[in-house]
């Protein structure tokens, strides 16, 4: 193939630097897979869109290195005050914290504005070495069953020519790349109402900052206001009965329109707004990708699957395909892995993007039923649940399980633990990192009385400790056997045959 004398080469380029592009591109940088992540946007998503992140998703920037940065700058969800007028109806839970459990160590859902996490993940791209080319857009591309060629277009015009091994798409719910590829986007819309979301300083006591605050029998349509975390502006999301109106943020998210707005819809009056940093519209609506890969192209995030905002699941189920893809394009490109390794990511995310696009129109349709406020978010939507188990990944070798023991394809439990020099350590610390971690979790007999040994190895690094689990969490989550834990989270192989664990590695590690 004849190329032009200006083509740099990489092996895999990201187009889009939301949280699913950055996600894949923190992975892929501490793999030491060589990538360029491009952006048309000058600074990032600006508005709080996505702004809840699910204890699973947690467990993932856990393992990532950002979960202290983005704690720091967010907090819990809000209780949310339900209001008549400027009269207080009273105070409701908008979603059920997860069952206190050792396996599981973050147990509420983390508030933050997207723009935030979008900054906090961006500096810890760069603590990896890596950076994000803002003002870069791919504005087309071939691709063969070598690679893909794009050319890319910086602020000034200038255009570039790049061939990398692998291209993802995580350029959102109208991906361009999705389009050029001709992969369907089917679905439907959830609700014909428009929404009017906006982040705005609202200024005067008109509400305290504790409470997520809605109206949802305003006239004209539900009236939400959430001040968000560490920031001095309210998030305000508006629907509109009048499904035939079309809201125009340069008209209806001005200082001023929003300031009338929300005085008629919440009965206060003389309601003081200042700078409108961010505005958009849109309808609810559930569509997916007819698949998630065409040859050396993959699309990831928005540009595969777009969801109701309700139930918070669009960021997070984006995030998981990045931290999914991630471990994969790794063992492609640095182990020796199949190519066909990546069919796998397909196969596994377009069953979890159909399940949860389910979960989220239901808890959507559960919302406009319940009609004096949101409904309760069940455990369902931490994602704890999610699992691969259907997966040709997943090898499940145990016979005569008890019913509800953990098997192969389950997301795999933390645990507290002791390791050889007394110290408190937990499971995820094995984890932590890009490698698969082997659990060998038994009854031999140790020092501590009623103690179970559990030998964790990194696989291709040797014996990673030898932990004591001095409380029986971790007998009682795993059971007796061998784990092997990929290094996305989840249980690849179950057994008690360490032959199994070396013909597993074989086929998917390289």
């Amino acid at each position: 193939m004849s190329l032009p004398s200006n083509t740099s080469a990489t092996e895999v380029l990201i187009a889009g630097a939301g949280p699913t592009g950055l996600v894949l591109a923190i992975d892929l940088a501490r793999r030491g897979v060589r990538h360029r992540i491009v952006d048309r946007s000058e600074r990032g998503f600006p508005g709080s869109r996505g702004t809840g992140i699910q204890p699973r998703s947690q467990e993932v920037l856990d393992d990532l290195g950002a979960i202290d940065a983005l704690w720091a700058a967010g907090g819990p969800c809000p209780l949310v005050q339900i209001w008549e007028g400027t009269t207080r109806v009273g105070e409701q839970r908008i979603v059920a914290p997860a069952e206190p459990s050792p396996g599981v160590p973050y147990d509420e859902v983390l508030m933050i504005p997207q723009w935030r996490t979008v900054e906090i993940l961006t500096a810890r791209l760069e603590e990896l070495g890596g950076r994000v080319e803002f003002g870069t857009e791919l504005t087309g591309f071939d691709h063969d069953a070598d690679g893909v060629t794009a050319t890319l277009r910086d602020a000034g015009g200038a255009e570039q020519t790049v061939r990398a091994e692998y291209l993802v798409a995580a350029d959102g719910g109208r991906s361009t790349v999705r389009k050029a590829l001709g992969v369907a986007f089917t679905g439907e819309q959830v609700d014909p109402r428009p929404v009017l979301i906006a982040d705005v300083i609202v200024e005067g006591e008109l509400l305290d900052r504790d409470h997520w605050h809605m109206w949802p029998r305003a006239k004209g349509g539900i009236l939400a206001l959430r001040p968000l975390e560490n920031v001095e502006t309210y998030q305000v999301m508006a629907s509109f009965a009048d499904t035939s109106y079309e809201p125009d943020p340069a008209r209806d998210a001005t200082p001023e329109a929003l300031a009338r707005l929300i005085s008629e819809r919440s009965g206060h009056p003389g309601v003081r707004t200042g700078e409108v940093r961010w505005a958009s519209v849109y309808r609810a609506r559930a569509a997916m990708a007819e698949r998630f890969r065409t040859g050396r192209v993959l699309l990831a995030g928005d540009a595969a699957h777009v969801h109701s905002p309700a139930g918070g699941q669009g960021l997070n189920t984006s995030l998981q395909d990045a931290y999914n893809l991630g471990w994969k394009l790794g063992a492609v490109l640095r182990l020796g892995a199949p190519d066909a390794l990546l069919d796998t990511y397909d196969t596994e995310r377009t069953r979890v993007a159909a399940d949860v696009l389910r979960l989220s129109t239901s808890v959507h349709q559960a919302d406009r039923a319940a009609g004096n406020g949101p409904s309760l978010r069940g455990r369902e939507t931490h994602q704890l649940t999610l699992n691969y188990r259907e997966s040709p990944l997943t090898r499940e070798m145990r016979r005569d399980l008890p019913e509800g023991a953990l098997r192969a394809g389950d997301r795999a439990p933390d645990a507290p633990c002791v390791d050889a020099s007394g110290t408190a350590v937990r499971l995820f610390d094995a984890f932590r990192g890009p490698h698969f971690t082997l659990l060998a979790v038994g009854d031999t007999e140790c020092t501590a009385p009623d103690a179970a040994w559990v030998r964790t190895y990194r696989v291709g690094g040797g014996p990673a400790a030898d932990l004591l689990d001095t409380e029986g969490h971790a007998k009682a989550a795993y059971g007796s056997g061998l784990f092997l834990i990929r290094p996305d989270g989840y249980v690849g192989l179950a057994t008690d045959d360490p032959a199994d664990v070396a013909a597993y590695l074989a086929r998917v590690a390289g």
